[in-house]
């Protein structure tokens, strides 16, 4: 497998690296290294590795790599399971196609479809969206797709699931023959390989052993709470005695954010919530506030699990600890992003202890119980 340690030597067109440099990335992270060449050869690739190296950016350089700028039709698919992360693959393609001139349109439920319709009309080159609302308007004709050369699926176990899997599939035979077909994922079953068995063509694979999923680099820690009552008074604690960048709490469902997220703002903590039950305008506000660092705290349920790019998260606290092990990768691996350290905190009931075992067996980690000084720990 080639590895190659410079984006310069990639071949990538110079536009497309001008806007590598002004992104601010130096150098490739190690699955850029290894999976950027594959994609850009037009090569089938699965690329499975953990949030926060770089995947959402070796897709966007293989789409602007493959288009012909002077034809403004779709060219390229990008598909996420959620709206935010159809959004952020939008905002990096955006932004490494500076220099190219760029249009992409981003195709997602919660969007008006006139001004979709409008905007599909004057001319796109690049369609990051989510699954039905794409279907829909390649369904209704609106969105042409003779000239799409490449399809992504972001978080494709998730793509692959019974949810999306019809939409998919839908898709996929919608579009033309000779297709490039690029799956990414922090986890990928092995149900999910045998299915990209049915529409990928001898595909390059760069999976991470999944003991590899490192979750190295992100401190970890349990606090005892006997029972659930006893959480919200060990999470002021914790945001009392600390001086937090920013911090994400996870709970396992909306309801409970909800009610977190008010209980929180009567101790007088400033604290944002998102789920999936939010107007997506109101998601959006509350997103570009935390990224922007106006909002320093905020409560989400792992609808932002996968997909939240946010540099300066330097805590995560699982106010639940999440209903399946995948999740907890997906949650973690967003305060310690890409070679930055960062510490992540499970309120761990009696019942839920079995769960932290689990979770160390499966991903060879250590999770230590906090320490009585934690206020160190979190500084540290």
């Amino acid at each position: 497998m080639d590895v190659i340690s410079s984006f310069t030597k990639m071949g990538l067109k110079d536009d497309v690296l001008r806007g590598v440099y002004a992104y601010g990335f130096e150098r490739p992270s190690p699955v850029q290294q290894r999976a950027i060449r594959p994609v850009l050869q037009g090569r089938d690739v699965i690329v499975q590795s953990q949030s926060g190296t770089g995947k959402t950016s070796v897709f966007c350089l293989g789409a602007l790599q493959a288009l012909d700028i002077s034809s403004a039709e779709p060219q390229a698919a990008l598909l996420s399971p959620t709206r935010e992360l159809a959004e952020q693959s939008a905002k990096v393609c955006l932004a490494l196609g500076d220099y190219l001139g760029v249009k992409i349109h981003r195709c997602m439920g919660g969007k008006s479809m006139k001004d979709s319709i409008k905007a599909l009309k004057s001319g796109v080159h690049v369609i990051s969206g989510t699954p039905g609302r794409v279907l829909s308007m390649i369904k209704q004709r609106h969105l042409e797709v003779k000239k799409v050369k490449m399809l992504v699926l972001d978080e494709a176990d998730e793509m692959l699931s019974k949810g999306f899997k019809e939409q998919v599939y839908g898709i996929r035979r919608s579009l033309p023959d000779r297709l490039q077909i690029v799956l990414v994922s922090a986890t990928l079953p092995e149900e999910v390989l045998e299915m990209a068995k049915d529409f990928m063509k001898q595909p390059f694979r760069l999976l991470v052993k999944r003991e590899d999923l490192s979750l190295q680099g992100i401190r970890q820690y349990y606090v005892s709470v006997e029972k659930e009552e006893w959480k919200f008074d060990t999470l002021c604690d914790i945001f009392d005695s600390v001086a937090i960048t920013q911090a994400v709490i996870f709970c396992n469902n909306r309801k409970k954010v909800d009610w977190l997220a008010q209980k929180m703002r009567e101790a007088n903590f400033p604290i944002a919530s998102i789920h999936g039950d939010m107007p997506q305008k109101e998601r959006d506000a509350v997103m570009e506030a935390f990224r922007d660092g106006r909002t320093r705290q905020l409560i989400a349920t792992d609808l932002l699990g996968r997909g939240l790019d946010v540099q300066q998260v330097t805590l995560v606290i699982n106010y639940d600890v999440p209903v399946s092990r995948e999740f907890y990768l997906h949650r973690i691996g967003r305060s310690g992003r890409f070679g930055r350290r960062g510490v992540a905190v499970n309120l761990v009931r009696t019942e839920d202890q079995g769960l932290i075992r689990d979770l160390e067996k499966l991903y060879s980690i250590d999770i230590q119980e906090l320490p009585a000084n934690f206020a160190k720990v979190l500084k540290g």
